[in-house]
């Protein structure tokens, strides 16, 4: 169709029906020849401008994800120097005063940090591991705690294969037990979680609030590092809620996990 318009209009103009010029048979004009070579090598040129483009938004792609990923396991690393450090002074303060409830903590920290270094080392982790892991750690920041604090947990059964990323659910609990306890006033933590619709999981911990004593609001690295792993892991899919009121401090995620 593009040969017939070609010869039918530019080599052959015409007007009003009548052409303009004739070309002898047997002969062939120099544009005629020169044309089709310019459209040859425009395409051809067209077709490699296109091949690199392609090519360079691939590699562009590629190292997008590659410094995602490499931020993602900084901030996943991050949070495991943390953990130890705060759960290391937990096992200090048994020392002295329950030798016994110490040695127990230090054997329960050790299958913790098994779980910390091998199961999180993958991009995805069972749900059922990473509460399982939750529910070790409160064990475990109970032995120090006096009984001024009760401690409620609600846990689903899980009867359906949903993976998450690790580690996003103990930052939480770690804020909670560090800024919601009093030595002297009644204290509570209340954690919850639950799944809605088979795509979303409902988590909220709740605690008591002290601010007259330090800035509950403080959260330190562990949430600052919860949000930014969501913001990179699950964008557009998450909510992350957190609010001081009636002397209690409230964290709240709502993500949905499916892909």
């Amino acid at each position: 169709m593009i040969k017939s318009f070609l010869e039918l209009n530019l080599f052959n103009p015409t007007e009003n029906g009548i052409r303009l010029r004739e070309v002898r048979s047997g002969t062939t004009s120099s544009l005629q020849l020169i044309l089709p070579m310019i459209l040859s090598v425009g395409m051809c040129a067209g077709l490699k401008i296109n091949k690199k483009w392609i090519n360079d938004q691939l590699v562009l792609q590629d190292v997008k994800q590659a410094q995602l990923n490499s931020e993602i396991k900084y901030l996943r690393y991050q949070i495991q120097p943390h953990f130890l450090f705060n759960t290391l002074n937990n096992v200090y303060s048994l020392i002295d005063s329950s030798p016994k409830i110490a040695k127990t903590s230090i054997h329960s920290l050790g299958k913790m940090m098994r779980y910390l270094l091998h199961d999180t080392a993958t991009n995805k982790v069972p749900l059922v591991k990473e509460i399982d892991f939750l529910e070790h750690y409160i064990d475990l920041m109970q032995l120090r705690v006096s009984s001024n604090l009760r401690v409620e947990k609600s846990f689903p059964i899980i009867n359906q294969p949903i993976q998450i990323a690790p580690l996003l659910l103990i930052s939480f609990i770690e804020n909670a037990f560090k800024h919601g306890i009093d030595a002297v006033q009644p204290s509570h933590i209340k954690v919850e979680l639950t799944i809605e619709n088979h795509n979303t999981i409902h988590y909220s911990v709740i605690n008591s609030s002290f601010p007259q004593i330090e800035n509950v609001t403080d959260s330190g690295i562990g949430l600052e590092n919860l949000k930014k792993r969501l913001e990179l892991l699950y964008p557009s899919k998450f909510e992350l809620i957190t609010e001081e009121k009636d002397n209690l401090y409230i964290a709240k995620l709502i993500l949905n996990f499916k892909e």
